[in-house]
């Protein structure tokens, strides 16, 4: 479902105001692209772009077209490595955030094996 223009300006507004929930958007395009969830990360990080910089000051500072730049982050997108890569770092950089990674062990869960039925 699309996003309402008033659901994007309240987030916008936010981002704008509210260093916390900046960094809280960010972080959590960051946990789900590293978890593996691609199409999701697209879209919390075009949500992010939109909230914060824009398509357009992030295509002049990565030196990619505006236009290229919403084509990746669309739905059927597939930006390359590099690009990713350098849209990641600027938006750190544009709004002032660091990105620490932390790794852990998966948890361990244990699977029982199903009992034998009796025939």
């Amino acid at each position: 479902m699309p996003l309402t223009r008033d659901f994007r300006e309240t987030v916008k507004a936010r981002a704008a105001r509210d260093p916390a929930f900046r960094a809280g958007l960010y972080q959590e395009a960051m946990q789900v692209l590293l978890d593996g969830d691609f199409a999701t990360a697209k879209i919390l990080l075009r949500d992010f772009i939109n909230a914060t910089v824009g398509f357009a000051q992030l295509g002049r500072r990565i030196e990619v077209p505006e236009k290229s730049l919403m084509r990746m982050f669309g739905p059927n997108g597939n930006p390359r490595a590099e690009n990713l890569v350098a849209v990641v770092a600027a938006l750190k950089e544009e709004c002032g955030l660091s990105l620490v990674v932390h790794s852990a062990p998966p948890s361990r869960r244990t699977v029982r094996a199903a009992e034998p039925t009796a025939a």
